[in-house]
């Protein structure tokens, strides 16, 4: 009973959910691979979360895989990743990422650990094909909240650095 809500666990991260065009296994493998480099200890973490999909006019409820990694030890223990993907209509893919911010990370160490997480893609992460968004929906919100959301983190959209011949 002697817990006050001034207690550090309590508000001691932050959630950002973002719309991406890549793969949930290519965004939770670029931050293990951020980690490793970098000496973290980390584990990995499989999920489920309830999804929702139009079926002409009525929305049907569905399972979506969540595919995750938690930071443990090292400089930004306690981050987090979740992905997963869903079809929002009757075809294509639209996949989120969700981030778990600690707030020791906050500010231009967050700033430069999200850009250096989306140089290292294999793709530009707000970015998607005339074909991929002709399929999901052209005129989805999702595609421009990226772009705004990752601008927002003080992401450059403008200069990605990654390497698209990969994709």
């Amino acid at each position: 009973m002697g817990e006050s809500l001034d207690d550090e666990s309590m508000a001691s991260s932050r959630l950002l959910e973002i719309p991406v065009s890549i793969a949930p296994t290519d965004a939770v493998r670029a931050l293990r691979l951020l980690g490793e480099s970098r000496g973290w200890s980390m584990h990995r973490i499989e999920e489920s979360r309830m999804v929702h999909r139009w079926a002409i006019v009525a929305p049907i409820s569905r399972q979506a895989r969540v595919l995750g990694l938690v930071v443990d030890g090292g400089e930004a223990a306690g981050l987090s990743i979740r992905s997963w993907s869903y079809t929002p209509g009757s075809a294509g893919r639209l996949s989120t990422v969700s981030f778990e911010i600690p707030r020791q990370l906050e500010g231009e160490k967050w700033g430069s650990l999200l850009r250096e997480w989306s140089d290292s893609l294999p793709r530009c992460p707000w970015k998607w094909s005339f074909g991929e968004r002709s399929m999901i929906g052209y005129f989805l919100p999702e595609f421009r909240r990226s772009r705004v959301l990752f601008r927002g983190e003080r992401v450059d959209v403008d200069d990605w650095r990654g390497d698209e011949s990969v994709a």
